[in-house]
């Protein structure tokens, strides 16, 4: 960045125009900060690739200016990167209490828990950073410790609110600080970075605390054992199915490796608080009669391996769903899942369990972390921002967050909606989006980082779809003559003893093909694999309509 150009940058890196992989940067000349650095999990298009994570590009050009990493909240779509991106520019990282705690175990898992900083803050804490100081305020959401950032800069103040929604009756009691956000606003908001994810919904988002009374209701009725599934991150929907137990004698036994780590980390911090002799293992669930257990469990969105999947399915080893027994979804099917919620609903009914599910406004037994067009215009009625930039959602949710902050007084022209490597400046006071910096996605898959690109990915999707064809010949070092072979092997496109007509003839047209390359006295091995590729592909769309991925393999003796 020339910075005679412009002192002040916001620039996205992810988290625009999508549901996770959340990251933004602010730089006032030479001094970066990074906000939150999560990860989202591919789609059915992105074969065999693992996480998502940003394009952090821009920020391993320009290292030397990173200050920090402030994570906002212990979201995977905001932490979830974290472990891979230190792999290549390690910085500080300041977080919450509860926050800090989740990413430890990342980092332990990643032996990256020796080399990293982490630095505990609250919503009390103020950082300087460079030319840049920091404050924060605490916010509401689907899991405690969330705080919203300040960004006190030469040119003004730049608020980032994170996740939230305003709970005003929370399970935790901790209340979103009102006075602070409207003391904010007093001492004026430069630009405010909102999230978007419920700018749809109109009204107010209900509080955590209705879900306890449902799920107390739902535990009474229970006759045998009761499983519920959630997100293992919502520790206050976690207490409220503790208290829920409580009330009613039940053991609680957690299942799935991300459950357990959030719930020993929130009991170990004193956010979560068990009864003692209430928590029992997996393994001894059968120790005790069905109407005193109950199972938490991850899987609410369908995942194929997690724990209510494998219930599902009669596949886990020490717990199973018998006639009789309740099993509750208590989340809303983020989109793109609904087809493999339904799917285990539909086992789950198989296996004659009694099952909630379905839309949290008829079952009760979840509400939303974000907030909704009420107290979207409320955080902006505090903030009264000059410029305003709508953040976490798809486009659809910032163009409607756009018309609620017109609704709010804020200037049409002051309004920035960005795409990922977007970049408003402000200098004087006075702010443009008019630059780009390279940005895009990557991709984790395995222990490889950003290493699988398109031409991978086209090659993925071609095995997928018709498979692969291995011509095998073995030919004389001395004079080219065909020493054995062809031989034809054939995975996921042909059964090759029932198509042995089709492989003779692929057999028969690399002969042709090598011959006619022979007896034009071309040698390159090079030329004899693409010459084999095109007229075997040739072929074998002329008579099947499909295009393997075709792999000559020419040996020389």
């Amino acid at each position: 960045m020339n910075t005679n150009e412009t002192a002040l940058s916001i620039v996205a890196l992810g988290g625009v125009n999508e549901i996770g992989k959340n990251m933004y940067v602010l730089r006032y000349d030479d001094d970066i900060i990074v906000i939150d650095c999560g990860s989202k999990f591919p789609d059915e298009t992105l074969l065999g690739i693992d996480l998502i994570i940003p394009d952090i590009s821009y920020l391993l050009e320009n290292q030397d200016k990173v200050r920090a990493l402030i994570v906002t909240h212990g979201h995977e779509d905001h932490i979830g990167g974290i472990p891979y991106i230190l792999k290549q520019l390690n910085m500080p990282i300041y977080g919450t209490r509860l926050t800090l705690g989740l990413i430890e175990i990342k980092l332990k898992e990643h032996g990256l828990l020796g080399s990293t900083d982490l630095i505990t803050i609250d919503s009390e804490s103020q950082l300087k950073l460079g030319t840049i100081s920091l404050s924060f305020f605490r916010t509401n959401h689907s899991i405690p410790d969330c705080v919203g950032i300040v960004f006190n800069t030469p040119e003004g103040a730049v608020v980032h609110t994170g996740d939230f929604k305003f709970d005003l009756t929370p399970v935790n009691e901790e209340h979103p600080d009102l006075y602070r956000m409207a003391e904010i606003g007093k001492n004026g908001v430069l630009a405010l970075l909102s999230e978007s994810t419920n700018a749809e919904r109109p009204g107010f988002t209900p509080s955590e605390r209705l879900v306890g009374a449902h799920i107390e209701e739902a535990f009474i009725k229970a006759q045998q054992k009761i499983f519920i599934s959630t997100f293992a991150s919502n520790v206050h929907r976690l207490q409220q199915v503790v208290d829920a137990a409580e009330k009613t004698g039940r053991k609680v036994a957690l299942l799935g490796r991300s459950m357990v780590n959030v719930a020993s980390i929130a009991s170990d911090l004193g956010y979560l608080h068990i009864p003692e002799s209430m928590l029992i293992e997996a393994n001894e669930v059968n120790n005790y009669a069905p109407h005193e257990i109950v199972v938490l469990c991850t899987g609410s969105q369908g995942e194929p391996m997690a724990a209510l999947s494998r219930l599902a399915s009669s596949n886990h080893r020490q717990v199973e769903i018998q006639p009789g027994d309740t099993v509750i979804l208590a989340a809303t099917s983020i989109p793109g899942n609904e087809r493999n919620v339904s799917r285990i609903v539909d086992n789950l009914f198989q296996l004659g369990a009694n099952v909630i599910y379905g839309s949290a406004s008829v079952t009760g037994m979840h509400v939303s972390g974000h907030a909704s067009q009420e107290e979207m215009k409320l955080m902006l009625a505090f903030m009264k921002p000059r410029y305003f930039i709508p953040i976490h959602g798809e486009f659809r949710m910032l163009h409607q967050h756009r018309l609620l902050a017109e609704l709010m007084g804020v200037a049409k022209d002051n309004i920035f909606i960005v795409n990922n490597g977007d970049v408003v400046d402000i200098r004087n006071q006075e702010a443009r989006q008019t630059r780009k910096i390279t940005n895009g996605n990557t991709l984790v898959d395995g222990l490889g980082i950003g290493d699988v690109g398109t031409i991978v990915l086209r090659d993925r999707k071609l095995l997928s779809e018709d498979g692969i064809l291995i011509v095998v010949i073995t030919l004389s070092k001395m004079d080219g003559k065909i020493l054995s072979g062809p031989d034809i092997i054939s995975r996921g496109f042909v059964y090759v003893r029932e198509s042995e007509g089709l492989i003779d003839e692929v057999s028969r047209i690399t002969v042709k093909t090598i011959s006619e390359l022979q007896g034009k006295n071309i040698m390159a091995w090079g030329i004899y694999k693409q010459s084999i590729k095109e007229s075997v592909g040739n072929y074998l769309y002329t008579h099947t309509k499909r295009r393997p991925i075709i792999l000559p393999l020419i040996i020389q003796v």
